[in-house]
Parts: structure tokens; sequence; C-alpha cells
């Protein structure tokens, strides 16, 4: 029997930082970038195309930096530029596993990677090249979380997934409380009036304002990701109310 069709053709993965890392308290771990790449293969096999946002916090956190006197916006441009580190990392691993990819920087870094330019980041996408954007926006003060919506609806991604430690967003830390509640959708407006955490507050008005569909769900469990771009209802989904 014939596999059935994606229900996206292109997909914005958000990452954090800490899922490379794997077991590891800081820096990378090969086995957990590996094991990235094997989610993706049959993704891009499929046919859809792939953007990826990682964040920094496995090498450097910039508002805990600036909490301990850092100045903010110089903070923000280290946890940029541990962005970039990331991309490289995941990046050769990628091209180590036969997965085609492209590291595009909003923060000018020439020499290790391309410039972010939207026309040649779609032209990398539509040859089949996961296309890895790193250093945020290009300026402090935002997050990998906003970074990411930006990316999404500049590439005109029909879902921006963000991989979290758990199945998705609940009305309580799961690891702590038995009884948590895991929603299946929520509202915009209910998770900034909830004040749920998905995100921060500016790349949840962000996505409101393009109606872009975000699912959060658990990228360690095996599979999930294929089975979302399938159409699988997996984790939460963040939409617009439904009609």
């Amino acid at each position: 029997m014939a596999a059935s069709p994606p229900a996206y053709t292109r997909i914005l993965l958000k990452l954090s930082g800490e899922a490379l890392a794997g077991g590891r308290p800081h820096g990378f771990e090969r086995a957990a970038m590996q094991a990235v790449a094997d989610e993706l293969k049959p993704v891009l096999e499929a046919g859809v195309q792939v953007g990826l946002v990682v964040g920094g916090g496995n090498l450097f956190r910039g508002l805990p930096a600036a909490a301990e006197g850092a100045d903010r916006a110089t903070a923000d441009y280290i946890g940029m530029l541990a962005t970039v580190m990331n991309a490289l990392a995941l990046h050769e691993v990628l091209q180590a596993s036969g997965i085609p990819a492209r590291v595009m920087s909003a923060l000018p870094v020439t020499g290790v990677a391309e410039a972010y330019v939207r026309v040649k980041a779609l032209r990398h996408l539509e040859v089949g090249r996961v296309v890895l954007c790193a250093g945020g926006i290009g300026n402090p003060y935002f997050t990998t979380d906003t970074a990411a919506c930006l990316r999404a609806i500049d590439i005109g991604a029909g879902l921006l997934l963000k991989s979290t430690k758990v199945d998705g967003v609940y009305d309580a830390d799961p690891l702590r409380n038995p009884h948590a509640r895991r929603y299946e959708r929520l509202d915009y407006d209910e998770v900034l009036a909830r004040q749920l955490g998905v995100m921060d507050a500016t790349a949840v008005a962000l996505a409101r304002e393009h109606a872009l569909p975000v699912r959060v769900f658990d990228m360690n469990s095996r599979g999930a990701l294929a089975r979302i771009v399938h159409g699988e209802p997996i984790g939460t989904l963040m939409a617009p109310t439904e009609a």
C-alpha cells in the first residue's frame, strides 16, 4: 500500500541547543545530532522541504549572563554566535548522513556560513537542501523562538514545529505533576492569557499576526516528526480558533 502524501510541503523545525547536547550538560553529543538527522531523513524522502532553527543554550545563554551584569546586547550577540556554532556542528552531521544542507546566518560570519537571503534560502529548499537558519534575526533582544517564527513566515512554511522535552503543552509541569493535563489545541490568545510559556510573547504575537500554526512535540519520540508531517495530531497545536 502506498504511503499517504505529506500534509505539508514546507516546514520549519525549531530545536533547542540542549537537543544537540544529548546527555551532556554543555556542548555537543554526536549521537544526539545523528538522531536529528535520522528523524529528518524520512521527512525529506517524502518530499517535504525543511528549514531549521537551533538555539544556543548548550553553549551560552544571553539572559542569565545579562542578569549577572553583562551588557544585554553583547550577551545576545554571543548567544547568536552560539547558534552559528550549533548550526555548523549539525550541518556536518547532516552532510555525513547524506543529507544536503546549508547554514545561513542573519549575523554576518563570512567564511563559515552564507548570509541569510530569503531568495537564496528558497532556492536551497526547492532543491531539497535543509536550510539551517542561524544567528537569530541578526539583532539583540530577540529569542530564537521569535527567530523561528520569523523564518517560518519568511519561507512560507505551512507549519512551525517546536521540539521540547515533553510531548506537548501542559497546564502544569508534567515532570513534577503527574496529574498535569496536556492541551491538544490552543488559540494564540489562550497561550498569552494563561502564560503557558510555549514561546515568548513576541513569538506568539508574531505567529498570531500571520496565522502561523505551531505544533509543540517531543523530538525524542522516534518517528514523531514524520508522523506529524503526514497529518497525525501529535503533541499540541497552537493555531487560530476553529470556525
